[in-house]
């Protein structure tokens, strides 16, 4: 049975489930911070999942990337899998700006982490579903 790792509960907000990953936002507001998670056992590396799910896993960082950028016109979205924290396979899709604090570089430990505002979680997280709801319409209408 799929659990998604004990750091991933603590540090994130479930948004929604796709076909293949649950997507969660990092508590943190200094950032749009998406992560995906594959929803399969034991799955370390992009390469452990099978052809069909890579390709769905594809589709989903294009999604996420899709919204943050209708939702925040970032500059640049960074995508990456480091795992070196957490081995669970899990995605970071991140909008970045050239005015945030860790501009150029990554965003791991530029900083304190600015958790969202019960207020500000409510609000950011009803954006996202709803956002995510849409493209699932839109791609069904297809």
């Amino acid at each position: 049975m799929f659990m998604l790792h004990q750091r991933l509960q603590e540090d994130t907000i479930g948004i929604v489930r796709l076909e293949l990953s649950r997507v969660l936002l990092m508590n943190d507001s200094s950032f749009p911070w998406l992560i995906l998670v594959p929803e399969r056992e034991n799955i370390r590396e992009i390469h452990e999942l099978d052809a069909v799910d890579r390709s769905v896993l594809v589709e989903e960082i294009a999604t996420a990337s899709e919204i943050i950028q209708l939702l925040y016109s970032p500059d640049k979205i960074n995508t990456g899998a480091l795992g070196n924290l957490v081995p669970q396979l899990h995605i970071h899709v991140v909008g970045r700006f050239r005015a945030d604090r860790a501009w150029p570089g990554p965003v791991w430990g530029t900083g304190p982490v600015q958790p969202y505002s019960e207020e500000e979680l409510d609000r950011v997280s009803g954006r996202l579903r709803k956002a995510f709801e849409q493209k699932r319409m839109r791609n069904e209408g297809q």
